[in-house]
């Protein structure tokens, strides 16, 4: 349900009113679909073009390519039947998606491409549209893309940058995937990085996420479970396993529960103690700190052995522990933390560990939240309005089925607070 402000920006006379006076126009996002929902236009033709040309066909995406680019070629040996782009063509052929494989880019000189691609073709994105570029280690890369999301973002559409390592060129098939369709309807702005760990859907695979009963927990479990996940949903009460993570035989207790093995750990359980530092006592910043980050790390520690080859582990950050907010100096404090975890962590057997850092997330305590800090928080993004928990849940159920590691995402609409 969208909010009231994003209702009456949506009727005929509120909407003429608020575009004449600058008003922000939140538009309807596409979520619930694992289709890309539209023409997809692929250029490029550097070391990935051929792999992304594999994604396209997998899913079976009505595809297209300018008819003189050297990615029509790899599209071809890829098995993807596209049909010619011309940029003389009529204003009304429109994209749901465009890719563009930047990693033939070598020198800053070669960066004019991007120019070349992207001038004639954003002006034809739909509303709800995705952007990706595929590339290496380029800096310059992720200033276009995070500019790009910035201007494209008021029509819904999300710009997203994935770095592939070499040798990684088969195991972009998850991301991309993800990138392209509704599922990720609040990921814009963001930077992955795409290693050689292998993709292992969730399907039939054992999960468990800590938190699981209500809110975004709730969702997590929804989404997995959806996607063929067995889930075991954790929390002090109303859930299939009741426990308060922070008592000192938690961890233990988690182990024997699943000896037999785990698939996915998912990090959700946390609490909020909001006060500023100069009236927070001792036992309010500790309190936090038990539930919110030396729960999780203890809990990692013991269930790391059950974990089953390839396991996944996902942390529930926050956005407040990269930008940081008043009067939550314990909140971004632990928060932060599970990113120390994320980064510090060793691991084997195809083992991996990433966290999604949500930023304003529809839930009861946001509702909860003063009328002016509430808007603030919602329309202080690129695409102008609040997230869903889904669109938590379906970038954790993303993360814990690829084979990324040591990713940070930003489940935020690219927030204009933060790195």
């Amino acid at each position: 349900m969208a909010d009231l402000y994003t209702q009456l920006m949506r009727m005929p006379v509120t909407s003429t009113v608020g575009k004449r006076i600058g008003l922000p126009q939140p538009v309807e996002l596409d979520r619930g679909s694992s289709a890309v929902g539209g023409r997809v236009l692929l250029g490029g033709a550097g070391r990935l073009a051929e792999a992304a040309a594999r994604v396209l066909a997998e899913l079976r995406a009505d595809s297209a390519t300018a008819l003189d680019d050297p990615v029509r070629e790899l599209a071809a040996r890829a098995g993807l039947d596209a049909a010619v782009f011309n940029p003389a063509a009529p204003a009304d052929h429109r994209f749901k998606a465009l890719v563009f494989d930047a990693t033939g880019i070598s020198t800053s000189a070669e960066l004019v491409e991007l120019q070349r691609f992207f001038h004639p073709t954003v002006g034809r994105l739909q509303r709800s549209g995705r952007v990706v570029v595929l590339g290496g280690e380029r800096r310059a890369l992720e200033g276009f893309t995070r500019s790009l999301g910035k201007e494209l973002g008021p029509r819904g559409v999300t710009v997203n940058l994935v770095h592939v390592e070499e040798g990684a060129e088969e195991r972009i098939g998850a991301t991309l995937k993800f990138l392209l369709t509704p599922r990720s309807a609040y990921v814009s702005g963001q930077v992955i990085r795409v290693g050689t760990n292998k993709h292992k859907p969730v399907a039939g695979r054992t999960a468990l996420v800590t938190g699981g009963s209500r809110g975004i927990g709730a969702a997590i479990a929804d989404v997995l479970e959806r996607e063929g996940a067995h889930v075991v949903r954790l929390d002090l009460a109303d859930a299939e396993l009741e426990l308060d993570i922070t008592t000192p035989d938690a961890p233990e207790r988690l182990a024997e529960r699943f000896a037999d093995g785990l698939d996915i750990l998912v990090h959700n359980a946390g609490v909020t103690k909001d006060r500023t530092l100069a009236k927070m006592p001792e036992d309010r910043w500790q309190s936090l700190m038990e539930v919110n980050l030396l729960a999780p790390e203890r809990i990692t520690e013991a269930l790391v052995p059950v974990l089953r080859d390839e396991g996944r582990i996902v942390c529930v950050s926050s956005l407040s522990a990269i930008a940081g907010n008043a009067g939550q100096t314990n909140y971004a404090t632990s928060k932060a933390g599970l990113l120390d975890l994320v980064t510090d962590i060793e691991l084997d057997r195809g083992i991996t560990i990433n966290a999604v850092a949500p930023g304003f997330i529809e839930t009861k305590m946001t509702a909860a939240m003063p009328v002016g800090v509430r808007e603030v928080g919602r329309r202080l993004n690129s695409l102008r309005q609040g997230g869903l928990p889904v669109d938590v849940a379906e970038t954790v159920a993303w993360l814990a089925g690829s084979g990324v590691d040591r990713n940070v995402v930003r489940v935020c609409g690219q927030s204009l607070l933060g790195a």
